[in-house]
C-alpha cells in the first residue's frame, strides 16, 4: 500500500517543514492546527520556505503553486478518517501526544500507520494507548525539515515490519530522506548522542571554563561544526533541550544527561534561544 494521503498533526516549524516537503513529493497534506489563525501562520510559514526556494532557482514557479495546492488545514482530527499515515509533531508535551494518538486511533482508517516527530519520548508509550501498537512508529525529522537529509526510523517491540517498511519507503522515495533505523530508546540514534555534547558545552560554559565564543568557535574551527554547541542549544530551543535532557536522565539515570542548573533557570526565565530574541546570544 501506497502512502499518498498524509495527515500532520501541529503546523509549527516542524509539522509545517514536513508538510512542505511532503506537498513537495505529490502527496496530499492535510495539517491539522487548533484554530484558524494558527493554520494562517502556518501557510504562510510553508509559503516563505517555498518562495525562497523559488529565489534560489531551487523550485519553479509552477512546482510552487502545484505544492501549495496539495496543502489543505483543518481544526479538527476527525478529518483524518481517509489518511494513509499520520505524523504527530507538536511541542514535546508527553501527555499531550499520548492525548493525540488516542484521537488518532479513534479518526484513522484501519491499515493506516501513526507516526510521532518526537526526538525523544519513547514510541512504545504512544502506541500503548491505541488499540493498534503494531502501527505506531517514531518519524523523526530535522530541522529545518526541506534542508536536512535524515530521518530516523524508531520501531517499537510491537510495530510490524511492513508497516516500518511502507514508513521507509515513503519517508527515502517520496520524501527524499536518508534513512537510518534505530531502537525505541530515548533519544534514539541523534539525540543520544547530540544531547550530552551540547549539555556538555553548557556546563563549560557554566563553570566559566571559556567564553560562549570561545566554546563555539573551538568546536566549529577545531572540529568543522556549522554550529557551536551554545549557537546550537539556541537554534533548537533551550525548552526543547531540557524537555529531552529529563526524558533522557529519566531513562537512562546518567549524570550526562541532567540538566544543568543554568539551562534550568534560563527556561525558567524565558530566555528559549532564538525563538523569544534570547538565549546565550541575543538575536
Amino acid at each position: 500500500m501506497t502512502i499518498q494521503r498524509l495527515g500532520v498533526i501541529g503546523g509549527g516549524q516542524m509539522g509545517a517543514g514536513i508538510a512542505e516537503v511532503a506537498a513537495r513529493g505529490g502527496t496530499d497534506v492535510l495539517v491539522m492546527e487548533v484554530n484558524a489563525e494558527l493554520a494562517e501562520r502556518s501557510m504562510e510559514r510553508i509559503t516563505r520556505s517555498l518562495d525562497r526556494a523559488v529565489e534560489r532557482g531551487k523550485l519553479g514557479n509552477e512546482e510552487r503553486d502545484s505544492t501549495v495546492g496539495r496543502i489543505s488545514f483543518t481544526t479538527d482530527l476527525a478529518e483524518f478518517g481517509d489518511r494513509d499515515l499520520a505524523i504527530e509533531a507538536v511541542t514535546e508535551n508527553e501527555q499531550l501526544k499520548l492525548q493525540i494518538f488516542r484521537d488518532l486511533d479513534e479518526a484513522m482508517p484501519d491499515g493506516s500507520i501513526l507516526a510521532s516527530n518526537t526526538s525523544s519520548i519513547p514510541i512504545t508509550r504512544l502506541g500503548a494507548v491505541t488499540s493498534r501498537p503494531e502501527s505506531v512508529l517514531g518519524m523523526h525529522f530535522f530541522n529545518p525539515v526541506p534542508v536536512m537529509a535524515l530521518m530516523e526510523l524508531v520501531t517499537t517491540v510491537r510495530t510490524d515490519a511492513s508497516a516500518a517498511d511502507r514508513a521507509e519507503q515513503y519517508a527515502s522515495a517520496t520524501l527524499g530522506k536518508t534513512v537510518i533505523r534505530a531502537q525505541d530508546r530515548g533519544g534514539f540514534v541523534v539525540n543520544m548522542l547530540l544531547v550530552p555534547y551540547l549539555l556538555g558545552g553548557i556546563r563549560m560554559y557554566e563553570a566559566g571554563v571559556a567564553s560562549r565564543e570561545d566554546i563555539d568557535a573551538g568546536m566549529k574551527l577545531g572540529a568543522n561544526h556549522p554550529m557551536g554547541p551554545l549557537e546550537l542549544s539556541d537554534f533548537i530551543g533551550l525548552d526543547t533541550m531540557k524537555l529531552v535532557a529529563d526524558v533522557l536522565f529519566d531513562e537512562f539515570k546518567e549524570p550526562l544527561y541532567a540538566s544543568p542548573p543554568l539551562l534550568t533557570r534560563m527556561v525558567e526565565a524565558g530566555l528559549l534561544g532564538r525563538k523569544t530574541g534570547r538565549g546565550f546570544y541575543e538575536y
